[in-house]
């Protein structure tokens, strides 16, 4: 169990995703990154080869392959006190990037995608992300309507889906509930304000909410005017129980992080 909050930044080595500001396309620039990241606090640094916002393209495996591959090499080496984290769906992506370098693996299906996963990362015995997602990428925001009560569907589904993991031998589980993958604006919020609920699984709490839609379309903004709305969200998190937030602005993560903590103590 993590003890205290952590901060997850956010590198990807994408040309689409969601936020421009995040998009890395090569590994000095990736590198620079991790090591500002690094600086400002940052625990964990959590890199992805494929967009994985509503209505993305599906990349193959070799492509998401030579994407990270070189970035987590050079990262794991030039930064070996780093916690890297593949965001993959693909159990190769695991399997190979775990070889590479990397230490946990963050998965938006939750080996629903590709039903090698679970398997895999229990052989490598890293600890594993499990993130609630309601169908996959291409179709998800057109499934919002399936949820009879979101907190408690997302619930259910964690309770069936770490049972899964320990009987695979998965000993290190870190839940995500999902904000922003197939759920409305006011299902997101739902799920925000329950997420103490979610504390009855004993498994850390991965928040990842920075820039997303639940903010800037709620603000009439952008996601490049969101900092200030994800300070405040992300703040409402801790409150609430997250135990790592997952972030594009490190900096301002850690410093909430530590106003947290003087507010506990």
């Amino acid at each position: 169990m993590i003890n205290a909050p952590v901060v997850m930044g956010i590198i990807n080595i994408t040309p689409d995703s969601f936020y421009s500001n995040s998009r890395q396309f090569n590994v000095h620039a990736a590198l620079l990154k991790a090591e500002q990241m690094m600086h400002d606090g940052a625990t964990i640094i959590d890199i992805g080869g494929q967009s994985t916002r509503p209505g993305s393209e599906k990349i193959s495996v070799e492509e998401e392959l030579n994407r990270v591959i070189p970035v987590i090499e050079n990262i794991h080496k030039e930064l070996p006190e780093a916690f890297i984290s593949i965001d993959t769906y693909y159990a190769a992506v695991a399997q190979k990037t775990i070889e590479a370098g990397a230490d946990i693996v963050n998965d938006i299906s939750s080996g629903d995608i590709d039903e090698a996963m679970i398997a895999a990362v229990a052989a490598l015995k890293v600890p594993y992300i499990s993130m609630h997602m309601q169908g996959n990428p291409q179709n998800m925001q057109q499934q919002t309507s399936f949820y009879n009560n979101v907190t408690k569907d997302v619930l259910d589904y964690f309770i069936t889906k770490t049972e899964e993991c320990r009987l695979a031998g998965i000993n290190d589980i870190i839940i995500d509930p999902g904000l922003g993958f197939g759920k409305t604006i006011e299902q997101n919020f739902e799920l925000l304000k329950n997420l103490s609920a979610f504390k009855i699984l004993q498994k850390p709490i991965l928040l990842g909410l920075s820039r997303k839609s639940m903010i800037y379309k709620t603000l009439k903004t952008t996601p490049e005017e969101s900092l200030a709305g994800t300070i405040t969200l992300n703040t409402i998190g801790l409150i609430n129980g997250a135990n790592i937030i997952r972030v594009h602005d490190v900096k301002e993560a850690k410093e909430s992080i530590q106003l947290f903590a003087k507010y506990q103590a």
